[in-house]
């Protein structure tokens, strides 16, 4: 029995494990899921588990803290504003490690650790709740004032393709010019 062994090695070094751990965890927010051996996958989850308990509140402190933990910038800012708040009124088990067949090459047992909840479709309901509604392009005498709505039209096939040819030779003899 292993008695008082709080982590596993790895057979890394200190600075080699505190690496991989940091690159599996940077991989698992971003990504939302990851394939890995069984015991990185359990060896991670507390890492992440704690990282997670610490991105609920979104303080400097905290924010600091998960810098110095992780070490990139856009992964912090996606603990802290999404998988933070997706998990905020949950006490623990943000992680789920699921057991797939053994990898081919030396048989060695694989898993992949995910987050319990799609933090993800929760972005996507975030992002189309703070997208802003887009307004109809206004048209004076057939002249359309932005060029997006312009865009728009052509898209559609509802502006006129003898009005984009007289566009396209004008700016061809500015050119020549």
């Amino acid at each position: 029995m292993i008695h008082r062994v709080s982590h596993r090695k790895f057979s890394r070094d200190t600075n080699a494990r505190k690496a991989l751990l940091k690159n599996l965890a940077n991989d698992l927010i971003l990504r939302e899921r990851v394939r890995t051996t069984e015991a990185k996958a359990k060896a991670i989850r507390p890492f992440v588990e704690k990282l997670i308990t610490k991105s609920k509140d979104n303080t400097i402190a905290s924010r600091r803290l998960l810098i110095s933990k992780l070490g990139r910038e856009n992964s912090v800012q996606k603990l802290l504003e999404l998988v933070g708040p997706t998990f905020k009124d949950r006490s623990g088990g943000y992680t789920r490690i699921v057991k797939l067949v053994p990898r081919a090459g030396d048989k060695a047992e694989m898993a992949m650790i995910e987050f319990s909840e799609n933090v993800s479709e929760k972005a996507a309901m975030l992002k189309l709740a703070k997208k802003p509604k887009v307004k109809e392009a206004k048209t004076t005498k057939g002249k359309t004032e932005t060029k997006t709505a312009k865009v728009k039209l052509i898209k559609a096939g509802k502006l006129a393709k003898n009005q984009t040819k007289t566009k396209a030779k004008k700016t061809n003899t500015k050119a020549a010019k």
